[in-house]
């Protein structure tokens, strides 16, 4: 008999690979973990070897597991657009998001052109900002929705995990910026979690620092760190080849990255749609 691949297990293969833990997935795909361990090993068997290597505290992809994340990708995609074309196209509105600048080219490039050619009658009004700051915008429903970051273990009924990230610190390639007084820092915009999170923690270790760049765009900050002129925090799958990850420097705690709803927009059925196309497709 020939192999089919269910778009179910697909689909929980996306999300464990997306957010890096079973149990995390189960919760966003609202299965149990057993059933998620179950999806998998049924994907397994037709995929033939082993698609994800786990121990007690994550999950990574295997060889086999990367090659299958990227070949259906598009499968899935374009299985979620046939259906909104056969039984929702007639949906419209208007949806005004937020999106932080480390986030926006990721959104913008991959997941919002399969959401509006889904669905073609809902209008998208784009809006980057740090993350505290969009989070405000919702919680005062000048923003329908945003993608936002923040520390761990902050959601809430107002909010749907997306990915987990691990912040790390980086320094140029051969220069060990992290052994001078003070510590030479690239910082992002005043209400960026992450900036609050490196100089709580650099005061806490009672270093000094000094900002060399401060700003609201995250390839100048990452630019300042490969150029050489400073350290930063960034998530870990964000490293460039010309980055190295300090040693030495606080430990940041994880932190998520969500998507964030205004009270207003609760039930409205475009913006449950876009979640559910972040959830599906967010990945680092």
């Amino acid at each position: 008999m020939t192999a089919i691949l269910d778009i179910d297990l697909l689909r929980t293969f996306h999300a464990v690979a997306r957010i890096g833990k079973f149990s995390a997935a189960a919760e966003q795909l609202h299965k149990s973990p057993a059933a998620v361990s179950v999806h998998i090993q049924r994907l397994e068997a037709v995929a033939g070897g082993r698609l994800l290597n786990r121990d007690n505290q994550s999950v990574s992809l295997t060889a086999l597991g990367k090659r299958l994340l990227q070949s259906t990708t598009a499968l899935l995609s374009t299985h979620d657009r046939v259906l909104a074309d056969l039984h929702g196209s007639h949906l419209a509105g208007r949806i005004t998001l937020g999106v932080p600048d480390e986030y926006a080219g990721h959104v913008i490039r991959d997941i919002l052109p399969t959401f509006i050619a889904a669905w073609p009658n809902v209008v998208l009004e784009l809006k980057t900002a740090p993350s505290y700051a969009l989070r405000d915008l919702v919680q005062r429903d000048k923003l329908h929705c945003a993608v936002i970051a923040q520390p761990k273990g902050q959601l809430d009924e107002h909010t749907q995990l997306l990915v987990a990230t691990t912040p790390v610190w980086v320094g140029p390639i051969n220069n060990n910026l992290a052994a001078l007084e003070p510590l030479p820092l690239a910082v992002h915009a005043a209400q960026c979690p992450y900036r609050q999170a490196m100089i709580e923690s650099l005061k806490h270790d009672g270093r000094r620092a000094r900002v060399v760049l401060e700003s609201p765009s995250n390839q100048a900050v990452k630019a300042c760190v490969e150029a050489g002129l400073a350290i930063s925090l960034i998530d870990r799958a964000m490293v460039t080849a010309h980055m190295q990850i300090l040693d030495g420097l606080p430990l940041i705690a994880d932190h998520d990255v969500v998507f964030m709803r205004s009270t207003a927009s609760r039930d409205d059925e475009a913006v449950n749609l876009l979640a559910e196309a972040m959830q599906q497709y967010f990945r680092l």
